[in-house]
């Protein structure tokens, strides 16, 4: 009977690295192999430090000719538990290197708010206009990836520089996040520039004497509104000076652009918003223009003749 020995199957190496960013890679390894329920492997995981690296190795108490059969099935749990750790640790400096380093963003307030419009919108929702992502997850998806890239480069060789593999074989992945950071790049100057917009309409107002006591704005549903003066007559913006609205409002600012003109061309001192629907986007972008000359009403009388009976709760609700 043949005699089993102790075979390495894999071995990751790590550049430049800490004991403790090392045991924490060899933990996660040794996770992502137990589920993998393999009851005629019997493995082992340990790691050595030297001065300029450190390697993970994946070893295995058996016979020599069974070990390309037990590194195939150990392969795909090494594979995926690499692939969580490079998007755990590692995709959050590369989106910044990038964001900083390809696309010149060098304010950190600014390279903030831009990982976080990857984050919040991209990184786990797949954008759907891209011919580069797929239905499902966007994190999922990017795992599944990398995990393949890793099956493929651990088959060529099993000892495995990792960050050579971060270097050289993830040009697919790199890509992928290139195009998530331009599009979060993207959002987030259309968001600058609206609240530039926002903040020079604000001006406008605060400079603006009030040339009206009560505005009434009647919001019907979906994008239907009229505007009636205090006396409940619909007010004519004609009869108010519009060279502001000629002179500002000429921006390509995707909301309501008439009502905002006529209600600041018609400068009320006081406007009631009649809504269903107070978190619809105008509105918000009207109470943060007029700040507190506005009032949004649940249910009042006006609210009955033009938008029906309702709950008489939050009548009138700063």
């Amino acid at each position: 009977m043949e005699r089993s020995e102790v075979m390495e199957l894999f071995a990751v190496v790590l550049m430049n690295t800490i004991e403790p960013y090392v045991r924490s890679l060899t933990a996660q390894i040794e996770s992502e192999l137990q589920l993998l329920h393999i009851a005629e492997c019997e493995w082992t995981i340990h790691y050595e430090l030297f001065e300029t690296h450190a390697s993970i190795h994946v070893e295995t108490l058996v016979q020599e000719e069974d070990a390309p059969a037990m590194r195939k099935k150990c392969l795909q749990g090494l594979a995926d538990a690499l692939a969580e750790h490079i998007m755990m640790d590692k995709e959050s400096p590369m989106l910044r290197n990038l964001i900083t380093k390809e696309f010149k963003y060098e304010n950190k307030e600014d390279v903030d708010v831009i990982e976080g419009y990857c984050t919040q919108t991209h990184l786990e929702t797949p954008i759907e206009e891209s011919p580069v992502m797929s239905s499902i997850s966007g994190r999922l998806r990017r795992k599944q990836v990398l995990s393949d890239q890793l099956v493929l480069a651990l088959e060529e060789a099993p000892q495995l520089s990792l960050d050579g593999f971060i270097l050289f074989r993830m040009q697919d992945y790199l890509d992928e996040l290139r195009e998530i950071a331009e599009y979060a790049i993207d959002e987030f100057m259309m968001d600058r520039q609206y609240q530039e917009f926002i903040s020079l309409l604000q001006y406008f107002v605060y400079i603006q004497e009030a040339k009206i006591p009560v505005a009434h704005l009647i919001h019907k549903g979906g994008h239907e509104f009229i505007i009636l003066n205090d006396r409940l007559e619909l007010i004519d913006a004609n009869e108010f000076d519009a060279s502001f609205k000629m002179e500002v409002l000429e921006k390509d600012i995707n909301f309501e652009d008439m009502i905002v003109s006529t209600l600041i061309t018609v400068s009320p001192a006081n406007i009631y918003i009649h809504t269903r629907d107070p978190d619809m986007t105008i509105i918000k972008t009207i109470r943060q223009i007029f700040e507190d000359r506005t009032t949004v009403c649940a249910y009042c009388r006006t609210c009955d003749i033009y938008l029906g009976e309702a709950k008489k709760q939050d009548q009138l609700s700063p």
